[in-house]
């Protein structure tokens, strides 16, 4: 008796990759890595190049190129986020006044705006403050959502600030620690 049953493919088993593909993932993977670099190194001589009152937001978005967000400010003004996270230390948000002139340039990863991050607040209002974190995640058996945004403090020492919200989406607590060496 014959059956008339579709025969199932068969299951491909992933296999390491062979040395010439592990090799060229590696110089891919270096590539994007120095890319990233390199963009987030290029950032000071970007900003030297803006002037507050005189820049466009043409020439903001001809330096910088698409935002990762924008967003409405009261007024008529707008402000640019331009993320340098996960592999930069840095979050950007460029200030466009009604006028259609850069009224301010900021680097919102620091201790000074950090402070401004206190328990209660919503997680879109952190999202605002700080730009889009280098990593999320969530804990469903804690019922807590996990952000962090890599960052530096002038010095050497990699760190990482860490906001923790409720399952209400709202900060239950921050904090800042050195960055381990293999990027936790």
């Amino acid at each position: 008796m014959s059956s008339h049953l579709p025969s199932a493919a068969p299951s491909r088993i992933p296999r390491p990759a062979e040395p010439g593909r592990r090799r060229a993932l590696a110089v891919a993977a270096a590539l994007a890595g120095a890319a990233s670099w390199l963009l987030a190194g290029c950032d000071p001589q970007r900003i030297r190049e803006l002037e507050e009152g005189v820049s466009t937001e043409a020439d903001v978005r001809a330096r910088f190129g698409e935002p990762e967000r924008v967003w409405d400010e009261p007024g008529g003004a707008r402000t640019l986020e331009y993320n340098r996270q996960p592999a930069g230390q840095q979050n950007y948000m460029i200030t466009i006044g009604p006028d259609g002139r850069m009224s301010a340039l900021r680097q919102v990863l620091a201790p000074h705006v950090f402070e401004t991050i206190v328990a209660g607040m919503p997680m879109g209002e952190v999202r605002r403050r700080l730009g889009k974190p280098a990593k999320m995640m969530t804990f469903e058996r804690k019922g807590e959502t996990v952000w962090d945004w890599r960052w530096n403090d002038g010095g050497t020492q990699p760190m990482v600030f860490t906001v923790t919200f409720d399952d209400r989406d709202r900060v239950l607590r921050s904090g800042s620690t050195a960055e381990l060496p293999d990027g936790r």
